[in-house]
């Protein structure tokens, strides 16, 4: 498995050689540290401990400043990536070029928080009648008084809060790399907010 760290810079569309227009999401990879990396020997699993964007270390907390060593300095977001399929070593800068050949990638983020929201907009409930006069518009109705044992069970579809969860969008068509300006251009939904942090990794369904 093969992926960076990035950050959703916002939509913008381009044209293929035959003039078709397609809508793309921006997606700006900042440059990617290795900063350690798991081994079988030493922790029982192999993978590469990989940060991104610069902060202070008076910011941190010891045991967070403890995880860089050497020249590295301290990173903002860390995402650990098992079974990391290009050789690299703790120090190394990792940018755009590790998807060349890459067609397909699966975006992780945190979706955008929505709130507390009702049944209707949370699950897709098409709720009561509209009409004049009636009483049940957007209510969840009966929630478990005509079952065995007569009381509600866990997981029903009830309001709550909604979004800020972690998010995976498989299968993205990646249609352009700007080597440049160190950005991905990815056709489809990418979750999370403008300028959040995302996680960009090779296909795990699809072929390159």
């Amino acid at each position: 498995m093969i992926g960076l760290i990035g950050k959703k810079v916002g939509m913008t569309q381009v044209f293929d050689e035959q003039g078709i227009l397609t809508p793309v999401t921006v997606i700006k990879i900042e440059p990617n540290t290795v900063v350690s990396e798991r081994t079988r020997e030493k922790c029982g699993y192999d993978a590469v401990v990989l940060g991104a964007e610069d902060v202070k270390e008076n910011r941190l907390s010891k045991p967070y400043r403890g995880q860089f060593k050497g020249e590295i300095s301290p990173k903002r977001y860390l995402v650990e990536i098992a079974d990391f399929d290009k050789d690299c070593a703790a120090g190394d800068l990792m940018g755009v070029d590790v998807f060349d050949g890459c067609r397909y990638v699966d975006v992780r983020a945190k979706s955008k928080g929505k709130g507390f929201q009702g049944v209707m907009k949370r699950y897709g409930f098409s709720g009561g009648r509209a009409t004049h006069g009636s009483k049940f518009h957007r209510a969840p109705g009966s929630t478990g008084q005509n079952t065995y044992p007569g009381h509600v069970f866990k997981n029903a579809k009830m309001p709550g809060r909604m979004g800020g969860e972690k998010v995976t969008v498989q299968n993205l068509e990646l249609v352009r790399i700007d080597k440049e300006k160190q950005v991905l251009l990815v056709k489809g939904a990418v979750p999370g907010a403008r300028n959040g942090m995302v996680l960009v990794t090779y296909s795990r369904k699809k072929e390159m």
